[in-house]
């Protein structure tokens, strides 16, 4: 079975707590690279922060992909995102909340974001962002067209 890679990145101000996610998922036939760059989906996400962002980019997408059942790689640099597959029992044995029996940020997505994971065989890669180019491989190459499309979003709406 053929894995669907799914790349996604974020960009986020902090001050406004608005950002954009980014995410592309590759077909099963070869695109050249322009082809790709015009595959890659943004969205703008309000009262948000960068590990809220996270987590909201990879819920969009993954019901944007309709692959339930399918095995997908997903490529992110978000330690957060990487280390979510290990700290779920954690989680949900202290029902998210934290030591002071208070709900822990976000738990809500972190609750629909392993749900989502029962639905589908995912693999998590962590890539390393911002690579200087001859050091980029063929994914590093992939992962930097979500790093551009969500910051460019973000330096645009700054911008007006």
């Amino acid at each position: 079975m053929t894995a669907l890679k799914l790349f996604t990145d974020v960009s986020v101000n902090p001050q406004s707590k608005i950002g954009y996610g980014a995410y592309l998922s590759l077909p099963p036939e070869p695109l050249s690279f322009e082809s790709l760059k015009m595959r890659v989906k943004v969205k703008r996400f309000e009262q948000t922060s960068s590990t809220k962002l996270e987590l909201q980019t990879l819920l969009w997408a993954f019901t944007s992909i309709q692959s339930v059942g399918k095995k997908v790689v997903v490529y992110t640099d978000s330690q957060n995102i990487i280390g979510l597959p290990r700290r779920r029992s954690r989680f949900e044995q202290n029902n998210y909340r934290s030591k002071k029996n208070k709900r822990i940020n976000n738990y809500k997505l972190y609750q629909a974001f392993f749900q989502l994971l029962d639905q589908f065989d995912c693999e998590f890669v962590k890539l390393q962002g911002h690579k200087v180019s001859h050091q980029k491989d063929e994914l590093d190459k992939l992962f930097t067209l979500v790093d551009r499309a969500s910051r460019k979003a973000l330096r645009n709406q700054e911008d007006h």
